[in-house]
């Protein structure tokens, strides 16, 4: 059975729980790479379809029940039937859930390739056994996966909202306005910051939306609507090269509902549909 056939039901854990559990299945990464089904619809393999991977498993979870674990494959070595996929080219084509396994995957193999040394005195670190980081005996500095953390907000206007195109879009593709929380703000504090600076507006009456995992390559994305308040559009010119206010019926290329931008620009749309049938 292949992975897009099964329930797809991931339960996050550190350790395995007490009782029978099934046959332990395998993601192997190398970078943003997963080795992958030829049709791209299967990531988890068992231990014989591998052949041979470097480095300890690294536990992820528990699959439909099934032990599963991260292993970093070296490139040249592709299984037969087997190839090597991009993370970002699974996105919108498998199930979110084993997309997020898959995301999950590729952070932690990336973190336990980064930190075999320690940062502070230069010394080989080890895997801790309490938790998931790695140590060093030398020093004892602790070093865990790292996440960051953005806001991504849908700033609206009535009936329209207000959508940017960055540079690598170049007008082509326009998306909710986002950007990296920094030390000592919060989440509110990032996204009236964030919004200032791409776009010269102030907005008011932020509303929590939902978040997401965004391995690219380790981000947690945090959503909010928010109301205009004050000001006019003025691109960076940096980060952002255009952006604009569009009616809800009237949007320009966007992301879809595989992405919280596009999630974001949605539930906008069904607000204003929403609005109209009352």
């Amino acid at each position: 059975m292949g992975d897009s056939d099964q329930v797809a039901i991931f339960q996050p854990c550190a350790s395995l729980p007490f009782g029978d559990i099934g046959e332990p299945l395998f993601v192997a990464v190398n970078g943003q790479q997963l080795l992958c089904s030829l049709d791209g619809q299967r990531i988890f393999f068992s231990r014989r379809e591998l052949e041979s991977f470097v480095n300890p498993p690294h536990l992820l979870g528990l699959f439909n029940g099934q032990p599963c674990y991260a292993v970093h494959q070296p490139e040249d070595n592709v299984p037969s039937g087997l190839v090597w996929n991009r993370l970002r080219s699974l996105l919108g084509t498998v199930d979110e859930s084993i997309f997020n396994l898959a995301g999950r995957a590729c952070q932690v193999v990336q973190w336990d390739c980064q930190h075999r040394y320690c940062g502070r005195c230069g010394r080989p670190t080890e895997l801790s056994e309490g938790d998931r980081s790695r140590r060093c005996d030398h020093c004892q500095e602790l070093f865990y996966p790292r996440l960051s953390p953005c806001v991504i907000a849908i700033v609206t206007r009535g009936d329209h909202c207000l959508l940017a195109s960055s540079a690598r879009w170049q007008g082509t593709f326009y998306s909710a306005l986002a950007g990296f929380i920094e030390p000592g703000e919060t989440a509110e504090e990032a996204l009236h910051r964030e919004v200032m600076e791409e776009v010269g507006i102030r907005v008011t009456n932020l509303q929590y939306f939902s978040s997401q995992p965004w391995p690219f390559p380790g981000q947690l994305m945090i959503g909010f609507h928010a109301d205009y308040l004050s000001g006019e559009i003025q691109a960076d010119g940096e980060e952002i090269l255009t952006a604009d206010w569009y009616h809800y019926m009237q949007l320009p290329p966007h992301p879809d509902e595989q992405t919280l931008s596009g999630r974001l620009i949605q539930h906008f749309v069904k607000s204003c549909q929403g609005r109209e049938t009352t």
